[in-house]
């Protein structure tokens, strides 16, 4: 399949809807001659049988980040046209729904951090459970996983766990509206009534960074999202619905298999990518219950906010207005949404899946915060613990690609490689004595998250930049972290 990739520009790739018997669009993917060069194989064939869904529009689409996934590759995106057949599939939304980044900014500085940096650290690492079944401070009733649920970070911040700021720069506000309990199972809810408020394993960690002044490329956006001292900290976490949403997923994707060819006639090449017509009363299920996972999500990583700061106010003194945290964005990974793009000159309502991808939206859109509506919409891209992390801005040119862009700098190798050629305890003294503090709940995720199992996160977002997906506004560097 890969003889069948062609260049179309320097940093976009088809595969031709010929490719393969069943592909009703081309597949494109975003990349370099070297990031397409490194590709693992698996990508390809996930795309052109993301190309095969009913009622896909456009194109399959695979960010520069983008790496083998369920279903769908990680970095993935299509859209679907529901009234036109269109369906909804799990495996394009992935098991960790709504797993996604938030960058907080504060008014402190390198100088008055790093004398404190290792204090700080070990405080957010007691006050922020981590790891494989971590369990949150937060003792819910069922009723109370129902409202968070379907509030998402509303019921966090009436709570006390925020403000109505931090709403405001989240992602809809954080809340999907129409997500209903009622279409999630009880083994999903007893999942996640003791998960808010976790940051969980895997690849999701808290971040303390610093701005260096020549890692600003727009200092004007950068001044509007928060950023405007030299030297300036910022804190960047990633997580997501925790045990909640992968039940979620794992409970329709097993309905899906079982569905939709007896009960709708529907063919897949792959059953990872079962899936629904989404007007359907099995997709819509899903869809509600998918918004529950994405509301949970939103609250979770709010409620961890809540205890930043409380971390922050312990170890310097003062109250975290004082110290000035506050929110830049929240942006979302893993999920499914409608949207309006334009087809053929025409605006459509689509059905846009987004997995390992996050949304890039242009300038003046009415979906960003006033303050941002200039410069486009804020989008968090992580590294890796080693390397350091960018805040970007939506383009007019993402719309080429369903306003997307990357979300990360995707895995290099797989896990398993990772732990043949790291150790978790000496890869935290190499980075300790690279001035890197960090803690972690278990030291084989440590060696499974070293720096070189990623790609070179400066040239995915030159890619993307290069692409028209995304613009560069400036570059976080890591000081300390936690990790589950």
């Amino acid at each position: 399949m890969r003889s069948q990739l062609r260049q179309l520009t320097p940093t976009l790739w088809e595969l031709p809807a010929g490719t393969r018997a069943g592909m009703r669009v081309p597949g494109r993917l975003y990349a370099d001659r070297l990031l397409a060069q490194q590709l693992d194989d698996g990508v390809l064939e996930q795309l052109a049988n993301v190309a095969a869904l009913p009622g896909i529009v456009g194109a399959a689409l695979c960010m520069p980040d983008g790496h083998w996934g369920y279903g769908f590759p990680i970095g993935g995106a299509a859209a679907t046209d529901p009234d036109c057949g269109g369906v909804i599939s799990p495996g394009g939304v992935g098991f960790d729904l709504n797993c996604g980044m938030r960058l907080v900014r504060t008014d402190l500085t390198l100088a008055e951090v790093q004398p404190r940096l290792r204090q700080l650290i070990d405080a957010l690492f007691a006050a922020i459970p981590t790891g494989v079944g971590a369990v949150g401070a937060l003792r819910l009733t069922r009723d109370d996983l129902v409202e968070i649920v379907e509030r998402g970070a509303r019921w966090s911040v009436d709570h006390g766990f925020g403000t109505d700021d931090d709403l405001h720069r989240t992602e809809e506000g954080g809340c999907f509206p129409g997500a209903s309990a009622r279409h999630v199972s009880q083994r999903a809810l007893d999942r996640g009534r003791d998960q808010v408020g976790t940051l969980g394993s895997g690849n999701h960690y808290l971040e303390v960074q610093v701005v260096h002044p020549g890692d600003v490329f727009d200092p004007e956006a950068a001044a509007a999202f928060g950023f405007a001292h030299e030297y300036q900290i910022a804190v960047m976490y990633h997580c997501g619905s925790r045990g909640f949403g992968h039940q979620v997923a794992t409970d329709y994707l097993r309905s899906f298999v079982e569905v939709m060819g007896p009960r709708y006639g529907l063919r897949v090449p792959d059953r990872e990518l079962a899936c629904a017509p989404f007007d359907s009363p099995d997709g819509q299920a899903y869809y509600s219950a998918m918004k529950c996972a994405v509301n949970m999500s939103f609250a979770n990583r709010q409620v961890i906010l809540h205890r930043i700061r409380q971390a922050f106010a312990q170890v310097f003194g003062r109250s975290p207005a004082d110290l000035g945290l506050r929110t830049v964005y929240d942006v979302s990974h893993n999920t499914a949404r409608l949207e309006t793009h334009t087809v053929d000159g025409a605006p459509r309502r689509l059905l846009v899946h987004r997995k390992g991808a996050t949304r890039s939206l242009p300038p003046g859109s009415a979906d960003i915060p006033a303050a941002y509506r200039p410069y486009g919409q804020p989008v968090i891209i992580g590294g890796s613990m080693e390397t350091g992390s960018y805040l970007l801005a939506g383009t007019a040119g993402s719309e080429a690609a369903l306003a997307t862009t990357a979300h990360g700098a995707g895995r290099a190798m797989s896990r398993r490689q990772a732990l043949q050629r790291w150790e978790g305890r000496a890869l935290q003294r190499q980075l300790q004595e690279r001035g890197i503090y960090v803690r972690t709940a278990s030291w084989r995720g440590l060696a499974e998250e070293a720096g070189g199992a990623y790609k070179d996160v400066d040239q995915v977002v030159r890619v993307a930049a290069a692409a028209g997906l995304s613009r560069p506004v400036l570059r976080l560097r890591p000081l300390g972290s936690i990790k589950g």
